[in-house]
């Protein structure tokens, strides 16, 4: 059985009466050389332990049950494990577990299914919810020795994003903290059945055992990137100023940006992850409470 044959992919799933779901941001890869592309960026080998995201029909996690030790998938929709069962019957050591990927306990879940770390991560993800699984992935990156993802080719170029750009903001800040960012090629909308709206870029992440810039913790960078971040159209002044739960009082803003030399009057959007961790250091984030991530930026 070839999935990335429409002919044959339709007919799986009509044998078992699925109905595609919007709901689960199911787009289904129906491009063999756009398959290989994810596969080979990941580089899965005989031994490769591989944590998949999203299953869908399949079409990924047969391709790499034919070449990994061994394979879980998690899926959401509960309409698609017949088809699953009946893709993967060749493939005793993949395993389909019925959940949501956002809920799980990470280290706990993957050394009950796939023993100790690391492991390789390799998934379509679903649209919907490509930032907060990317988030996930990576505070727990100490399991990881590789992420590769399909992913909105917009989502691709926030991650990738330099400073100065349009894409680039606290999504491409966070990423680019915790691992080596790569692109390795596009894919077209109509790589998939039903084609999307928009085009996909498949990411490789290799997780940075040690951050790239100095800084007291991980949570007081994330907080004064946060701030940074957090009123784009403000200055850098004034975003760190500002009135979200990581703002700064205007005495320390000021004597951090005396101390560092940056320019209070520029766009928190300029500033590199070594100037960001540069103030880091000079505000008084030391002992700050680690909080959840989020990506989230207000005004664009």
């Amino acid at each position: 059985m070839d999935l990335t044959k429409p002919s044959e992919l339709k007919a799986v799933l009509l044998r078992h009466g699925l109905q595609l779901s919007k709901r689960f941001g199911q787009n289904f890869l129906i491009s063999r050389s756009h398959l290989l592309k994810v596969v080979d960026a990941a580089d899965v080998q005989a031994g490769d332990r591989v944590f998949e995201i999203g299953p869908g029909a399949g079409t990924l996690t047969v391709e790499l049950a034919a070449r990994a030790e061994r394979v879980i998938a998690v899926e959401l929709d509960r309409a698609l494990p017949p088809v699953l069962a009946e893709v993967l019957a060749p493939f005793p050591h993949a395993t389909l577990f019925m959940g949501d990927a956002l809920k799980l306990d990470l280290p706990v879940f993957l050394r009950e299914h796939l023993g100790e770390p690391p492991y390789k991560v390799v998934a379509n993800i679903p649209y919907n919810i490509t930032s907060p699984i990317l988030v996930r992935l990576l505070e727990n990156k100490a399991l990881f020795i590789s992420i590769t993802l399909m992913v909105q080719k917009e989502v691709a170029e926030r991650l990738k994003a330099m400073p100065g750009t349009a894409a680039y903001g606290s999504l491409s800040v966070f990423a680019q903290y915790q691992a080596h960012v790569s692109v390795a090629g596009t894919v077209p909308r109509g790589a998939f059945f039903p084609p999307p709206k928009v085009d996909s870029a498949v990411i490789h992440l290799i997780p940075r055992p040690v951050p790239p810039v100095d800084v007291p913790s991980d949570a007081a960078f994330f907080r004064v990137s946060r701030a940074v971040f957090g009123q784009r159209r403000k200055t850098l002044a004034n975003a760190l100023m500002g009135a979200s739960p990581g703002a700064f009082a205007k005495e320390e803003v000021a004597s951090a940006l005396t101390e560092t030399g940056i320019d209070g009057t520029r766009r928190g959007e300029t500033l590199t992850l070594a100037e960001i961790a540069t103030l880091t250091r000079a505000l008084p984030v030391a002992e700050v409470i680690a909080e959840p991530f989020d990506t989230g930026e207000a005004g664009g």
